[in-house]
């Protein structure tokens, strides 16, 4: 059973694994940190107002902020 949700929508400390992208115009530097399907991501912080959202890739322990226009592309399943 898949917890499908967007990256916004996950709160601090949550783990899940990205689907898939929405909108195919994000930054290819996300790519190349290994932000793509399959990836298990865990949410380290997200800043008041609407600010950025920190994402860990696992796999890599690579930190990535988001804004949330773009975390709302995002589909992802929560673990």
């Amino acid at each position: 059973m898949q917890n499908k949700i967007s990256l916004n929508k996950l709160k601090r400390g949550d783990i899940a694994t990205i689907i898939s992208f929405e909108d195919s115009n994000l930054p290819a530097k996300f790519f190349e940190l290994g932000f793509m399907p399959g990836a298990k991501i865990e949410i380290k912080h997200k800043a008041p107002l609407n600010g950025p959202i920190c994402v860990n890739i696992i796999q890599n322990n690579t930190l990535i902020a988001l804004r949330v226009t773009e975390a709302c592309t995002i589909l992802t399943d929560k673990i």
